[in-house]
């Protein structure tokens, strides 16, 4: 039965897993019945993403489907390791060139293709409507996991679209969830 293996860096999506199942559903591919679905999810502790990589790779799944950027590395790295490379496609909101997971978007090349959200950053538009609705007075905050690969380019454009704006900014660096619960009780 063919394998498709995803890998997120995050927690479970069920919106993803159910438009995932939708989709392949649409294309004739029913999990359980003609197709399986291994999911692995590192749960924001990107550390464990080359090892989960690892993993499905050597369960010999047909292709990789990872998502967000620490696992599209982590994927790409995998799927190397065996001949032919494993396929992977991947999603995620960082550009696939500049981060050397492709040739060119139109022609990727090797055994990497999929989809991005790149659309040059959007914190001065999130700050600026957080400051309609919030009023210019509010003091707004940020929360980044550090170990994110898009963590310092996200702090960056945030900083400076608040100095631009003139508005209070916080940044809040949180890894997991249950370290955001020990700083929300500081």
């Amino acid at each position: 039965m063919p394998t498709v293996a995803v890998l997120g860096a995050g927690s479970p999506a069920p919106l993803f897993t159910v438009a995932l199942a939708q989709g392949l559903k649409e294309s004739g591919f029913t999990e359980g019945e003609n197709l399986r679905i291994e999911y692995r999810w590192a749960r924001g502790v990107y550390d464990l993403l080359p090892g989960m990589a690892d993993e499905l790779v050597s369960l010999r799944v047909n292709v990789l489907a990872p998502f967000g950027t620490a696992a599209v590395r982590a994927a790409k790295s995998a799927s190397v390791k065996v001949f032919p490379p494993m396929p992977v496609v991947f999603s995620f909101g960082s550009d696939p060139v500049a981060e050397g997971l492709v040739a060119s978007l139109n022609r990727p090349g090797g055994n990497m293709t999929g989809s991005t959200s790149i659309g040059g950053s959007l914190a001065p538009k999130r700050l600026e409507l957080l400051r309609a609705f919030l009023g210019n007075d509010t003091v707004l905050a940020i929360l980044i996991n550090p170990d994110n690969p898009l963590a310092g380019p996200e702090r960056a454009d945030a900083e400076t679209a608040a100095l631009t704006l003139g508005q209070r900014l916080e940044v809040v660096t949180a890894r997991t969830e249950s370290e955001l619960e020990l700083r929300s009780r500081a």
